[in-house]
């Protein structure tokens, strides 16, 4: 079965490229705009993953992430944190808020196919 995964992305050249990676390696992917669609969108589909960048207009990743691990519908879900913005601590802090891993921009291809592999437990779907 093809493993689903919410790419929450504000930059459309970064949601573009992480689909056209993902869905290259056989994953079914689903694009939002902000933390609200996500929110909504997550529930909807129940995918097996999301990419959440951080740094969003309106609700932030970090807001929709928490409200995603503390609802029992979606807290199995695991959860990537995207961010440009990296800071000392900032993994620590996003793993101890729930989020499954993080990543910090630019993301190389192999970084990015290796935290989704992990967190979904398995190799690529090539």
């Amino acid at each position: 079965m093809t493993q689903k995964i919410l790419i929450v992305e504000d930059n459309l050249s970064n949601s573009v490229l992480f689909q056209d990676i993902l869905t290259f390696h056989g994953y079914q992917v689903s694009l939002a705009r902000d933390g609200q669609e996500a929110l909504a969108l997550a529930r909807e589909i129940m995918p097996d993953l999301i990419l959440m960048d951080i740094q969003m207009p309106g609700m932030d990743g970090k807001t929709a992430g928490i409200i995603l691990k503390g609802d029992p519908v979606t807290s199995g879900i695991s959860i990537i944190a995207l961010t440009a913005f990296a800071m000392r601590g900032d993994r620590k802090q996003f793993l101890a808020a729930g989020f499954d891993a993080y990543l910090s921009k630019p993301i190389g291809i192999s970084d990015l196919l290796g935290a989704v592999q992990r967190c979904l437990g398995g190799e690529a779907q090539s």
